[in-house]
Formats: structure tokens, C-alpha cells, sequence
């Protein structure tokens, strides 16, 4: 049998986050924007979850958000990359002596978010924030997030939609990949479906940063860890004559001065449904003994 062809190389991935451990927080502007409108998102959510997962959790912005809506809970952040963990740890230390009310110790994971050490229905909110398109197949992640949730558990993620740096991808015309490859919001929602998650909801908005040259650009992509990971991308250095072109290509777009960088964010939640199913394939029949015939 022939293995799936893999389009995103998470050795490139684990390497850009790693030299961006000590700057993404310097630079992660939309990255904390978007949790924070995904944290609006939970006003109109009622749970109060025992245990809270935070999966690719970064340098840990949103665990600390997370602990103070949650008072109560047990968080755990979840990351590939360790250094972006240990950056984490130092934070979330540095925050304690500052703001003691905060509980103790969050146990932080370097891990594969599809294959997770934790036991099975141990997560009652499991929240991702800009973590999906750095993986090849989203799939097995969904999967693995049914198993951990509890039932009625809720899922609630963002991503990139296809949209995002279209400018920055238009700019360049030497046949490479210079962008993540982003998937549509609907393919998300048929991912859900197919995991078993009930009553998915997805929505997306179009977000604009501007940028005084593509150089500015491609820095804060690089400090924060973002710049592509595809198999398909130059591996080896752009000639002077490459940048020459997307530089000039880039600055013919329209604005006022500044260079537009379009972003498409995807928002996704979706609820652990009762099973319909035991393991090994019966149907389950729910009743109530009080009801009784007539």
C-alpha cells in the first residue's frame, strides 16, 4: 500500500518555531487578536469544563486567558515545538509571582496533536487557536480531539482560509510555494461531520495588515515563525533577480502607501455528540423508564 504523499514537512515546521521562540511575542499581533475574538466567541457558549486542552498553545497567551475565564479548571498546552514551550513555562512563571491568584502549575506537552497521551473523554473544552494549517491532514487531529473530548465536550479552533497572503503568493512567479497551503472552511466542516461531531458551525472574516515594504513582511512571518513549510518551497537561496520581481510585483498593488497582507480567519466549533454506537458497532437505543406507553 501506498503511503499518502505529504505536502507539509514538520521538521520545518518544528525548526521555524523554534528560531521564533524568542521573538513570536515580539511580533504575534493577529495571532493574539484572533484568540482573543475566539474568547468573545465563548460568551454565548455555556460550559464549565473540569479540564481545558489548549493544542498548539504556543508561548501560551491563550492558557493564561483560558485560566481566568475558567477559574476552576485544569488547563493543559499542548505544542510541537519545545523551545515555544519552554518560552511558555518562563512565561506562565513570570505571571505567577505577578498575579498569584492564578493556580498552579499547567502541565505543558511537546507532542503530535494526533496522537496525544492523554486518557479518553479527559477534556471538556479543547481549543485551538492557528495551529491546523501546519498540518498535512487535519483529519487525524479531529479524530483524536473526538476521542479525548467528554461527551458534550465542546471543540472550538481557528485557522487560515485560502485567502490569506494571496498578495504575497501572486508576487512570485518562480514556481515554488511561498505560503502554507490553506484549506477551505467547508472542507473543515465536512471533517467534523465525518469525526462524529455534532452541529459543526464555521464562519470566516477577512482581516487586512498592512505593511510598509514586502521586507517587513516576510520579517514579522519569519520572528513569529510563520513562513512556509512546504515540501514545495525553495530550498535553496532566492537570486537577487526573484526578489527583485516580487518586490516590484508587490508594491504595484493597490493602497494607500502601505502594502496590503490579506488574511482569511476560519473559526470552527463543534459539540461531542452522545454515541450512536458501542466500539464494536452495535446501535445504542436510549429510553426513559419514567415515560410509559399508552
Amino acid at each position: 500500500m501506498q503511503a499518502a504523499a505529504q505536502f507539509v514537512e514538520q521538521r520545518q515546521v518544528r525548526r521555524n518555531f523554534a528560531r521564533a521562540a524568542t521573538t513570536y511575542d515580539e511580533v504575534a499581533v493577529l495571532q493574539r487578536e484572533v484568540g482573543s475574538r475566539m474568547l468573545e466567541r465563548l460568551d454565548y457558549v455555556r460550559i464549565e469544563p473540569q479540564r481545558v486542552l489548549d493544542l498548539g498553545c504556543g508561548t501560551g497567551a491563550s492558557l493564561t486567558a483560558l485560566q481566568e475565564r475558567y477559574p476552576r479548571a485544569s488547563l493543559i498546552g499542548v505544542d510541537l515545538s519545545e523551545p515555544m514551550l519552554r518560552a511558555a513555562q518562563a512565561k506562565s512563571s513570570r505571571l505567577r509571582w505577578l498575579l498569584p491568584f492564578l493556580r498552579g502549575s499547567r502541565p505543558l506537552l511537546a507532542a503530535d496533536a494526533a496522537c496525544l497521551p492523554l486518557a479518553p473523554q479527559s477534556v471538556g473544552l479543547l481549543w485551538s487557536n492557528l495551529m491546523l494549517h501546519w498540518l498535512d491532514d487535519p483529519l487525524p487531529v479531529f479524530r483524536e480531539a473526538h476521542r479525548l473530548l467528554e461527551v458534550e465536550g465542546l471543540l472550538m479552533f481557528s485557522t487560515f482560509g485560502p485567502d490569506t497572503l494571496k498578495e504575497l503568493r501572486a508576487s512570485f512567479s518562480d514556481g515554488y510555494l511561498h505560503t502554507q497551503r490553506f484549506t477551505d472552511m467547508h472542507d473543515y466542516g465536512d471533517m467534523l461531520v465525518e469525526c462524529g461531531f455534532a452541529d459543526p458551525v464555521m464562519d470566516a472574516e477577512v482581516l487586512t495588515m498592512t505593511y510598509a515594504s514586502l521586507d517587513d513582511l516576510l520579517t514579522d512571518l519569519r520572528r513569529s515563525g510563520s513562513t512556509c513549510a512546504m515540501r514545495a518551497r525553495r530550498h535553496s537561496l532566492t537570486g537577487r533577480s526573484t526578489w527583485a520581481e516580487a518586490r516590484a510585483a508587490y508594491a504595484r498593488l493597490p493602497g494607500t502607501g502601505r502594502l496590503p497582507a490579506t488574511v482569511e480567519v476560519v473559526y470552527g466549533h463543534a459539540w461531542k455528540a452522545q454515541p450512536k454506537k458501542t466500539t464494536d458497532g452495535r446501535a445504542i437505543v436510549r429510553f426513559d423508564p419514567r415515560q410509559r406507553s399508552r
